[in-house]
């Protein structure tokens, strides 16, 4: 029996008691998790499941960029959840609020979707949605994709994600068995799954600013000199309740949508 599979069925019974009709899924191998719920809301299919892949041959993440993945080295998995939130803003933040508490105590967030260890990246968070029109009024599913470093990548393998002629040193990520070693990706799935279920109900009911104060004191750019996507600087002065980053720059406090930039330490 695979890692993953030897945990499945406590995911399940730590799940099912507040989510009835929760299932756990774990293939082998498949291009990626995220996209094949997405396929399956897109469908019809509405109910609560999480799908975990052993190999991911073309994972997601934000703004297009690839994830890579590495069996038993890595945890790759996705949840949909059928959610009508009063209001959506800030739900990757609160997820990633979830993933870090759970996770270690070192662990910090990069706005608006990266996991830090150490100051560098662990892992990512993509959220998606969609709906049919036989969900009820409001309600969408909600896609959950995580990727998590279990075993530090190797150097080569990030050198290798980089575009050609990009004239840039990756910094290598993190591995979560830095700080738990040993652990494996079954068990950090058993360790992030059911309070990440319970965060994300609570935030359909009490939306973002219910984890503000959690998201501050995981925040890595607090503080921190940033540059934007279009090169402006500033300062990081946290987020607002709908969980925009508030950067000062030379023109004043401005609030920075995931939609519209991406931010690098400087």
């Amino acid at each position: 029996m695979s890692d993953l599979l030897s945990h499945a069925e406590a995911v399940w019974q730590a799940v099912v008691p507040t989510l009835p009709g929760f299932t756990v899924e774990v293939l082998p191998s498949i291009d990626s998790t995220s996209s094949e719920l997405m396929r399956r809301a897109r469908s019809g299919l509405m109910e609560p499941v999480l799908l975990a892949a052993e190999d991911q041959t073309a994972g997601r993440g934000r703004l297009g960029k690839g994830w890579h993945s590495r069996p038993d080295q890595s945890l790759t998995f996705s949840l949909a959840l059928p959610l009508a939130p009063v209001n959506w803003a800030g739900l990757s933040l609160a997820v990633g609020v979830s993933l870090a508490s759970s996770l270690h105590p070192d662990i910090r967030l990069k706005w608006p979707n990266d996991l830090w260890l150490h100051q560098r990246k662990i892992g990512g968070i993509l959220v998606e949605t969609a709906s049919t029109g036989e969900a009820p009024a409001g309600q969408r599913m909600v896609v959950i994709g995580v990727g998590i470093n279990v075993a530090r990548p190797e150097a080569s393998v990030v050198a290798a994600l980089l575009p050609d002629g990009a004239g840039v040193t990756a910094m290598a990520p993190a591995g979560l068995a830095e700080v738990l070693v040993g652990i494996t990706p079954g068990e950090v799935l058993e360790r992030v799954a059911a309070p990440l279920v319970q965060d994300v109900l609570a935030f359909a009911t009490q939306g973002f600013p219910a984890f503000a104060q959690r998201f501050a004191r995981l925040d890595a750019l607090q503080g921190h000199t940033v540059q934007l996507s279009d090169g402006t600087r500033g300062t990081a002065c946290g987020v607002d309740d709908s969980g925009a980053l508030q950067v000062l720059t030379a023109q004043g406090m401005q609030a920075v949508t995931s939609a519209e930039v991406s931010v690098r330490p400087c």
